[in-house]
């Protein structure tokens, strides 16, 4: 697995870029990935087609955007770019617009890029670290407000603090897990669905697992990171899905409840989401 720091380049940094509209945004951000090497000009194009297709579920907290799509022949090695807009762009997210801030994933495998995404969405669900993003001057500025360790993180901990406390007051260390007698009939599988299965489920799937570690139901629930495709073949196989509005759309009616999250860097709207699923 990779670091961020370890997929992006300071080359693939621009600050305060010009953009006319989301599609102009993601060819920025793919720029920079074929500047690097990392891929060619049609998988800039694939990104954009995504977006066309499943809508603007790339956008998945306030005011940033994770474009990417599926690894193909154009993708050479994995890689991402980071993109500061000049100037807020909507993206037809209505929950989460206008984007200020677009990072471009090109992932060459389903695995590569895993801690990358776990230490973004870190990043972003740390006030203090996205602020320093918006407040950038420099490449070398990014890099080192990706790199931090969120020390200063006063404000998401006091609210994820609150979802823990009230985890552990009413789930306990997790061996009374999913007793409640309007719970669901576990199957111990929670799906997290985006277009692709390897960009937006992943930042979705690491926040929830760190939701279910508070909890203590680590051991009671495996998450699972799929694309739309596979989400409804497997969806009978699990508790629930978790996705944006878009994906949602997209997906329809697979059987099992379909929880619609807006921020995917949010512990505390996760927390919500598992407790109406386990009813807890």
């Amino acid at each position: 697995m990779s670091q961020l720091s370890e997929l992006l380049s300071p080359s693939a940094i621009l600050l305060d870029a010009d953009a006319a509209d989301w599609r102009e945004a993601i060819r920025r951000s793919g720029e920079l990935l074929v500047s690097t090497g990392a891929t060619d000009p049609a998988y800039t194009e694939a990104m954009i087609r995504t977006v066309e297709e499943h809508g603007p579920y790339i956008v998945i907290a306030p005011g940033f955007a994770l474009a990417h799509s599926r690894p193909d022949e154009s993708v050479h090695r994995t890689g991402m770019s980071f993109v500061r807009l000049a100037e807020p762009i909507a993206f037809g997210n209505a929950a989460n617009d206008p984007v200020t801030l677009v990072m471009a994933l090109a992932a060459a495998d389903s695995s590569a890029h895993r801690e990358a995404l776990a230490a973004l969405a870190g990043v972003l669900a740390d006030p203090a670290r996205r602020s320093l993003l918006d407040q950038a001057r420099t490449r070398e500025d990014v890099l080192a407000a990706l790199a931090a360790d969120g020390a200063g993180s006063g404000e998401r901990s006091a609210e994820d603090s609150r979802s823990g406390a009230e985890a552990r007051t009413d789930t306990g260390s997790g061996t009374g897990a999913m007793v409640d007698a309007d719970a669901v009939p576990s199957k111990k599988l929670l799906l997290t669905v985006c277009g692709n299965g390897l960009g937006t489920s992943l930042f979705l799937k690491n926040t929830a697992e760190q939701v279910l570690e508070r909890w203590g139901w680590s051991s009671h629930l495996d998450v699972q990171a799929t694309d739309t495709i596979s989400a409804k073949g497997r969806a009978k196989d699990s508790d629930a899905i978790l996705t944006s509005g878009a994906i949602a759309d997209t997906l329809g009616e697979v059987g099992v409840r379909v929880e619609v999250i807006e921020n995917f860097t949010s512990q505390a709207e996760i927390d919500a989401a598992l407790r109406r699923i386990y009813a807890v």
